[in-house]
């Protein structure tokens, strides 16, 4: 049984623990702002999605825009640890571009479309949002560069410049390659902008 069937087949007032309880109400919550966004979703919605009352949602999140904060730190956090985790798979750079560029298209392609949360987010003039989807992006961003001045000659304001680039380039064409249909296959299209990528960036002198 699926997440959202097992959501779905619940009792309502069914007694959760607290934690089980919260990540219950998220994923009730980011199915109702991805499929409305963010002004269209009401907190009955998402009560009625997850199963509950609106009192039980309230005990957990005082407002909607808690529970959107909270949905995105949940998010942010994710993909930079999966772009952490690219980057720390192998010593190969190599594979860390490709392994970079996967997380990217992984993210996007998640079935619960929470990248539509960070990158596409109808909320972005609330400046608790817009400062988090910023903070993603220069995290990632940083995470990278960490990499790129450890192993050139390049000084750290150059090297996050092109490690914004790098990450801006995967983010943006994970995004244009789902919104077109995936014509082009996963492991095809990681691969091409990988290697875009990488003889790009491997053209930049390493140490000695």
């Amino acid at each position: 049984m699926t997440a959202i069937e097992q959501t779905e087949a619940r009792p309502r007032g069914t007694r959760l623990p607290r934690r089980a309880r919260r990540n219950q109400l998220l994923g009730a919550a980011q199915e109702v702002f991805v499929a409305q966004g963010y002004h269209a979703a009401a907190m009955d919605d998402i009560a009625e999605r997850a199963g509950v009352s609106k009192p039980v949602l309230y005990q957990h999140f005082p407002g909607k825009l808690d529970l959107y904060l909270a949905l995105l730190d949940q998010h942010c956090e994710a993909l930079v640890q999966s772009v952490r985790a690219a980057l720390a798979s192998t010593s190969d750079n190599k594979h860390r571009v490709a392994a970079t560029m996967e997380a990217y298209f992984a993210y996007v392609e998640d079935e619960g479309g929470a990248f539509r949360l960070v990158f596409e987010s109808d909320l972005t003039n609330e400046p608790a949002v817009r400062d988090r989807v910023d903070k993603v992006s220069l995290d990632c961003a940083e995470a990278v560069s960490e990499v790129i001045s450890e192993d050139t000659d390049l000084p750290p304001d150059q090297a996050m410049l092109l490690a914004v680039g790098l990450c801006g380039m995967a983010q943006i064409t994970a995004r244009y390659w789902l919104s077109a249909g995936q014509k082009v296959p996963r492991d095809t299209a990681t691969r091409l902008i990988s290697s875009l990528s990488w003889r790009g960036i491997a053209g930049f002198p390493m140490h000695g």
